[in-house]
């Protein structure tokens, strides 16, 4: 009974491990682009219970997070938002029954996925820098906690123990939270179908480029990523599977007033850093967040969390998922492929980010043939 408890432990604080992504873009939208609360948490809360149920591991459930950004910053209709979620949704739905997201995992060339994840790693650390400078204080003490007990103290709650202390240095200093609906005003409602003009919307501004991002960081480095931590436990998590439970919960979420959600490699690094190791950590940040949809206050809770904490956590997973093992043991060949990779993922997008890769590993390759030949002959 110890260990059963050990372990639930770890897995509640690793389950905090991605409120970083989580709150900023999914809340957010809440907040800012003024979607109805309970179905987003609900659409959250689901597919976060029936990932941890389905994969056994620490799954992560994430907001799409190019529709999240375009959401925040352009004027995208509920509609458009809809018609985005039912259109991605079919797309990873056939290429997961059909297989062909496994074949296309396979012809990436695994230089071009460490330059991916370093490039994804890096976009996730600019965006927590970006939310600890709300209150430096606060997100330098944050990041102090976590660190300290990271290192020093690894079995006790890091996660949990860092936004203790980010709320307790907030409430001193005024940190800024998350604007959220007060809990009077939480209502169950939900979207218009989408018309002609939200399905052109939707294709012209959030589908493209969601679907480069969602193939990549959500799908192929996802199961690359858990197979890294879990090694055969992670047979279930395969690209074709993750394809087909995201495009699922998209088909039947969103037009539920869910926000389009996916899976992602960061997700994982956060989970698998603050400690998370089974499939408990996702049911129970899913059980969590059915309990801020229903109970009076539940909003105000998550509110009181200011912004800065959740960039000192986002920021410990970034590192976690930039610095992988494979990035360290890359033959130095390789590490052209992978610096450009990550550069114009980051300048750029993920999608041209695997096209710079495959093409300047394809140069590599041949070079690297080039010089082999002379010494044959």
């Amino acid at each position: 009974m110890p260990s059963v408890q050990k372990h639930l432990v770890r897995d509640a604080g690793g389950a905090l491990g991605d409120l970083g992504t989580l709150i900023p873009l999914g809340l957010g939208a809440i907040g800012l682009a003024g979607l109805a609360p309970v179905p987003v948490l609900l659409g959250f809360a689901v597919f976060y219970i029936a990932t941890g149920l389905y994969y056994r591991l620490p799954v992560p459930v994430q907001p799409m997070k190019a529709v999240a950004a375009l959401l925040l910053t352009t004027q995208v209709t509920s509609q458009s938002l809809v018609a985005s979620g039912v259109l991605i949704g079919a797309i990873l739905l056939v290429l997961g029954l059909t297989g062909w997201i496994n074949s296309a995992a396979r012809l990436i060339p695994r230089s071009v996925l460490s330059g991916l994840q370093l490039g994804l790693g890096l976009m996730l650390a600019h965006m927590s820098l970006g939310l600890m400078a709300t209150s430096l204080p606060v997100g330098i003490v944050t990041l102090a906690l976590l660190g300290i007990t990271l290192k020093m103290l690894p079995k006790w709650p890091a996660a949990l123990i860092g936004l203790a202390g980010a709320v307790a240095v907030g409430s001193l200093l005024g940190a800024p939270g998350l604007m959220l609906p007060l809990a009077d005003s939480v209502v169950l409602s939900l979207p218009e179908f989408p018309g002609i003009d939200g399905w052109q919307q939707a294709v012209s501004t959030l589908v493209l480029p969601q679907l480069a991002l969602t193939l990549t960081n959500a799908i192929v480095l996802t199961a690359l990523v858990v197979g890294d931590y879990f090694g055969e436990q992670s047979h279930r998590v395969t690209p074709a599977r993750l394809s087909v439970s995201t495009g699922l919960a998209n088909l039947f979420l969103v037009p539920l007033g869910a926000l389009p959600m996916c899976h992602g490699a960061g997700g994982v690094a956060a989970h698998h850093r603050f400690g998370a190791r089974t499939g408990m950590a996702p049911a129970l940040l899913g059980t969590g967040l059915l309990l801020v949809a229903f109970v009076p206050g539940g909003l105000s809770m998550i509110a009181a969390i200011p912004m800065a904490g959740l960039g000192a956590l986002l920021f410990v997973a970034a590192t976690e998922l930039a610095l992988s093992r494979r990035l360290w043991t890359a033959k130095p060949s390789c590490w052209p492929v992978i610096a450009i990779t990550a550069l114009v993922t980051v300048w750029v997008d993920p999608f041209f980010g695997l096209l710079a890769g495959v093409a300047s590993e394809t140069f590599r390759s041949a070079w690297v043939r080039g010089q082999e030949l002379p010494r044959e002959n």
